[in-house]
């Protein structure tokens, strides 16, 4: 399942759209805001559309089904302006084996880092020494 939104994230309702009955291992990667980018304090991160997100986050999703076994894949991603702290995307998995979540869930981390249907704008300011 992919999902694309501007609201925050409730992970109470993302576990139980992710969680699978005979499933031995459910893991949950949330990507965060940071406070400082280099020599850059930030306030935030501006994402908007470059393209297809869904579709670029459907072909990860296939991807991660076709390399490990698993019974079920999320991927979230947020849009909008967000501030320090706010959650940026999620990679959630579920498997029968912790070490197929792991490496999947890793493998899907990676891949919506490098996805090229996003805009991403920091919003910095220098740090005061």
């Amino acid at each position: 399942m992919e999902i694309v939104t501007e609201a925050p994230l409730d992970p109470g309702k993302l576990f139980e759209k992710i969680r699978k009955n005979g499933s031995g291992s459910v893991l949950f990667h949330y990507a965060v805001v940071k406070g400082e980018a280099g020599d850059k304090a930030s306030s935030g991160i501006r994402f908007e559309r470059g393209g297809d997100i869904e579709a670029e986050l459907a072909g990860i999703a296939a991807e991660v089904r076709d390399r490990w076994k698993v019974d079920d894949v999320l991927l979230v991603r947020r849009l909008g302006t967000l501030k320090v702290g706010d959650v940026i995307s999620l990679v959630a998995v579920s498997s029968p084996a912790s070490n197929d979540a792991f490496e999947a869930c890793r493998f899907g981390l990676e891949r919506l880092k490098k996805m090229t249907s996003l805009k991403k704008t920091e919003l910095l300011r220098e740090l005061r020494a």
